[in-house]
């Protein structure tokens, strides 16, 4: 059903762009080969940023393209300064900023502050000797008497998350992989190092930053051991999951340093934060990163990425957690991201995901908050099986066949059915293409009204245009079983969405039905009885 959007006839409220946005992930290695090497880079990326700013999102968020030995692709960083050869050159950057600023939409990158690949100059510097001007950059410390490691603590891609450095005589830190040392962010100086870096691309035009596992920054100078985690019903794929991180992340003193990153950003005026924060701590960290107006404007919570069940008390739980009070941080919302298998492949079974996506993206662009949609979600994209032989992603190598699969969510963008590897590459893709991919194409939607891209364009806009959905407030009136519903509003302008998650129809009628007219809808709906898998929005007529 397509409905014209709604005159509106108050005012619109002035907010900052940021605000209520929806904002486009970009993985740049599997969005758009240009020169023919089976791997995306940055000029594939601007070729096809009109179709992004056709969306009607506000903005583009860049997964990591800086020099790496790719061993954690991207997230393990040999100099923050620059462009990784495979992705292209700094030229190349400056003409996707110009580009997409040309079209409107603003650039957010990634930014990882707690730790650097050990092929970074300064790891080189600092793994030297105990002596030279970068000894403390890092997390050195010594063996316990017996040669064992400094403290109990896990990293999160398996293994102790210490490694003895024999030049150094010392075991360094490194909460991932053991190629991706911890840096030292309690030392002033790596702090200024760091903002220096922002301030680098701050100067090329960037228009904010998300800032990749920023409870990660900073550890406890004693290495405290972490306690064993209470006892779980979950199966544990890695020693990580048997602590409680207490000491080995979440030092008080981060908030600190997020002061200063906020104060740098601010001299530039209109710039973006968003913080990504995973864990079991992570509605406190949360909240403590984003308080006031001194720290980062947003953050990306985890509720969704890895539920493997949608349901209105998850809904509830999560958005109930960020009302709208003075002094608390704006959330951001994503279903689907880099690190999680794609949604629609983890809460609907095969027959019902064309409906669930649509379902999902009505739910996702109705929330409170900014919201992001991952690469080919717009598509309806499912996660792609990866054979282990195709396998390319660390963590899933190591905890295999018990994984979730990075990279089944990374595979190559399909734009078109009839070209080679559907229009992303020439050559042999990095990754695998998706086997039902080649009926989900941008060129297969790009001019059906019916399509799954179509939707998502009409209700971006929808967003767009109404201030109760991008800005208003968020108050839960049911959720129950597989019935949803919420309304938004602004003075003069209220909004009802309400949304059945099951696979048997719901009745459901708002209170005064009179008062109301839907105003865009998935599936078949009205203002009695909900379908599976379908949902709706509502205007007030007298709001």
């Amino acid at each position: 059903m397509t409905q014209s959007l709604a005159r509106i006839d108050h005012p619109r409220i002035t907010h900052e762009w940021w605000r209520g946005a929806t904002i486009y992930q970009i993985y740049p290695r599997s969005f758009a080969d240009s020169n023919g090497d089976g791997i995306g880079d940055l000029p594939g990326i601007t070729a096809h940023l009109d179709y992004v700013a056709a969306l009607g999102v506000d903005a583009i968020w860049l997964s990591p393209f800086f020099p790496s030995p790719m061993a954690d692709f991207g997230y393990d960083v040999a100099d923050y300064c620059d462009v990784d050869p495979i992705f292209g050159t700094l030229a190349d950057f400056d003409a996707l900023v110009a580009r997409g600023h040309a079209l409107g939409l603003k650039i957010i990158i990634d930014q990882v502050y707690s730790h650097t690949s050990d092929a970074h100059d300064w790891f080189r510097e600092s793994r030297a000797d105990k002596r030279n001007a970068r000894a403390d950059w890092y997390v050195w410390a010594d063996a316990k008497p017996d040669g064992s490691p400094p403290s109990n603590w896990q990293s999160v891609f398996g293994g102790p998350a210490w490694t003895w450095d024999a030049r150094r005589g010392q075991y360094y830190l490194h909460n991932f992989l053991s190629s991706q040392p911890q840096l030292n962010v309690h030392n002033p100086d790596v702090q200024d190092a760091l903002l220096a870096t922002a301030t680098f691309w701050l100067d090329r035009g960037v228009d904010g930053f998300r800032m990749d596992a920023i409870n990660f920054a900073m550890h406890d100078p004693a290495l405290t051991d972490n306690p064993p985690a209470p006892p779980s019903n979950s199966p544990r794929t890695r020693p990580f999951d048997f602590q409680q991180h207490l000491y080995n992340q979440s030092h008080p003193d981060i908030p600190l340093f997020i002061e200063r990153i906020r104060a740098l950003l601010d001299s530039y005026g209109n710039r973006f934060t968003v913080a990504e924060v995973g864990g079991m701590d992570n509605d406190r960290e949360m909240k403590a990163f984003t308080a006031n107006d001194r720290h980062f404007d947003s953050a990306y919570g985890f509720d969704f990425l890895y539920a493997p069940k949608l349901t209105p008390v998850l809904v509830r739980e999560a958005t109930e957690r960020w009302p709208d009070k003075p002094g608390l941080g704006w959330p951001s919302w994503a279903f689907s991201n880099h690190d999680a298998p794609r949604a629609v492949s983890r809460w609907a079974a095969p027959q019902h995901r064309d409906a669930y996506a649509r379902l999902t993206m009505l739910l996702l662009l109705c929330l409170r908050g900014d919201v992001f949609v991952y690469q080919g979600e717009e598509l309806g994209l499912s996660q792609v099986e990866i054979g282990f032989e195709d396998l390319r992603d660390p963590e899933a190598i190591a905890n295999w066949p018990l994984t979730l699969n990075r990279d089944g969510a990374r595979t190559p963008m399909p734009w078109c059915a009839a070209s080679p590897g559907l229009g992303f590459s020439s050559a042999k893709p990095w990754l695998p293409l998706g086997s039902d991919h080649a009926a989900l194409t941008v060129a297969e939607q790009q001019d059906d009204a019916s399509s799954m891209l179509a939707l998502t364009r009409r209700l971006i806009a929808l967003r767009n245009a109404h201030d109760a959905l991008r800005l208003g407030a968020m108050t839960i009136i049911d959720a129950s079983d597989s019935l949803l519903v919420f309304e938004r509003s602004v003075p003069g302008e209220t909004m009802v969405c309400a949304f059945n998650l099951g696979a048997e129809a719901v009745r459901w009628q708002p209170r005064d039905a009179h008062r109301w007219r839907i105003i865009d809808q998935v599936g078949t709906v009205d203002l009695v009885r909900l379908a599976p898998f379908s949902g709706l929005v509502a205007m007030a007529t007298d709001a």
